[in-house]
């Protein structure tokens, strides 16, 4: 009677928890369905957010531990889970609070990492335990070592692409620009595949020094692997890592038949897989050719063979431009973000717009240092949706437009994309702001792009630089349009 109350009992607690897993991954879902949107972003995150803290909670109440007497236990050291719980979430919370719009790239790497890191500790905790039965029936040809190498190999890549990530949009680690490196990255990769077939293949389990070892060359395969590639590139390498976390999660979600677990992985790892190949398809490009071919830094090409003729504008006639117009777009850029002025960014298109002025955003996918960079930056500064304007549908109302302002912007703007065969940007996606009736870049100077290429468009008829520090810039500029 007393075993059947207590087995009873478990599958009460058992059944709960399942519900709870399936109600966290139906939250997962309805998150990542209103993160599609502006409006609803912020609650979808919130929505996801809840699945994961309730997910959580519920483990630790009904998850059981089955012991060698074959009797069920709860979650044990709930001092340190509770501690890390704690603790975690002071410092996320902390870091997210202070983090600025111009770091906020980096802050997604980081965290990208240690999801990475937590697949790849997950996998080398779990090697030693490959159920014995499994072994003595298949060897170690079984799905749960399957998904322990590819949860370590994955997630350690993850963790060590993304810490180099990390350090490139910080500006602490620099690219290496060498072919052979390309070689090197496929050798290892073909190395790594090898050895996990080769463990597959194996009679019983490894010992833990050689698991290790296989950790500690998908870290340096890590490195290797994001070291060459900069510059435009970038947004693509983030887009890519995350979806290496959600791939080795999911493998977590194998290893613990954890249906939360599996399915926001899954989402991480298929979400960012197709903004991956979105991005991609917005630089006309491959994967393959982002990987091996990466933007910046080694050609001269790009003004070369251009009058390079430099015009200015000064803040008055730009003010009077600007206010006698009846079409204006902005295209942003990584310098709105540094110089914080997205606010003011705003208050001229709201400034404008009473005067009857149609004001629109030009948004190029790559702009900025993430994914989604600039949609984060003008939502911050309650720009509505409706004004943003994909570059392929900006493109088309550029003959029609009185004058376009580029803030910050540098390669999404460049001309060499589409006229010089010689760029290493040539065939990318622009947005084409030289048709448009009028144009005025506002730059500090005339620095290159993170490409690191130089602009044509700085010497075209049409164009007018209006130097200075955006927010300093627009702010004596709303000040010239208030006053006529």
């Amino acid at each position: 009677m007393e075993t059947l109350q207590k087995f009873v009992e478990y599958s009460q607690e058992f059944s709960i928890l399942e519900i709870s897993y399936f109600v966290a991954s139906v939250l997962f879902i309805v998150g990542l369905k209103k993160l599609s949107h502006p409006d609803t972003a912020r609650s979808g995150n919130l929505w996801a957010a809840f699945g994961m803290g309730m997910a959580i909670l519920f483990t630790i109440l009904f998850h059981k531990v089955k012991q060698n007497d074959g009797h069920y236990e709860g979650i044990g050291n709930l001092g340190w889970i509770f501690g890390g719980l704690i603790i975690g979430s002071v410092v996320g919370w902390v870091a997210a609070k202070k983090v600025k719009m111009t770091a906020m790239p980096q802050m997604v790497s980081l965290f990208n990492g240690m999801g990475g890191a937590c697949a790849a500790l997950i996998s080398l905790m779990e090697f030693p335990h490959v159920p014995q039965d499994l072994v003595a029936r298949y060897g170690m040809t079984n799905g749960y070592t399957l998904a322990v190498m590819l949860g370590l190999l994955i997630g350690s890549v993850s963790f060590a692409g993304s810490m180099i990530a990390f350090g490139k949009l910080n500006g602490n680690i620099g690219d290496i620009k060498a072919k052979w490196l390309r070689y090197v990255n496929m050798a290892l990769l073909a190395l790594l595949l090898f050895l996990v077939v080769f463990v597959l293949l194996q009679p019983e389990k490894p010992e833990m020094i050689a698991i290790y070892a296989f950790a500690i060359l998908a870290l340096v395969y890590g490195v290797s692997f994001v070291m060459p590639i900069g510059g435009a590139d970038m947004p693509v390498v983030i887009s890519l890592l995350n979806s290496f976390t959600g791939v080795a999660a999911a493998m977590g979600g194998f290893l613990y038949d954890n249906r939360a677990m599996l399915t926001g992985g899954i989402l991480v790892g298929s979400a960012g897989t197709i903004l991956t190949i979105l991005m991609c398809n917005a630089m006309n490009r491959s994967l393959l050719n982002v990987i091996i071919g990466a933007f910046g830094g080694s050609s001269a090409a790009g003004a070369q063979d251009v009058d390079k003729t430099v015009k200015e504008i000064t803040l008055s006639d730009a003010a009077i431009l600007l206010s006698y117009s009846q079409k204006v777009y902005i295209v942003p850029g990584y310098g709105l973000a540094v110089a914080q002025a997205q606010h003011l960014c705003h208050e001229l298109d709201k400034l404008l717009a009473d005067k009857g002025v149609e004001v629109k955003y030009g948004i190029h996918p790559v702009a900025g240092r993430m994914p989604g960079h600039m949609n984060v930056l003008l939502a911050e500064a309650d720009v509505p949706y409706e004004k943003l304007v994909e570059a392929e549908d900006a493109n088309q109302e550029m003959p029609n437009t009185d004058v376009v302002i580029v803030i910050g912007a540098n390669d999404v703007v460049n001309p060499a994309a589409e006229e010089d065969p010689s760029s290493p940007i040539y065939g990318m996606p622009v947005i084409r702001v030289w048709e448009a009736k009028n144009v005025i870049v506002m730059k500090r100077s005339m620095a290159k792009g993170y490409a690191a290429i130089e602009n044509n468009l700085f010497y075209h008829p049409k164009n007018r630089m209006l130097f200075g520090d955006a927010k300093a810039t627009l702010q004596q500029l709303i000040a010239e349009i208030k006053s006529l």
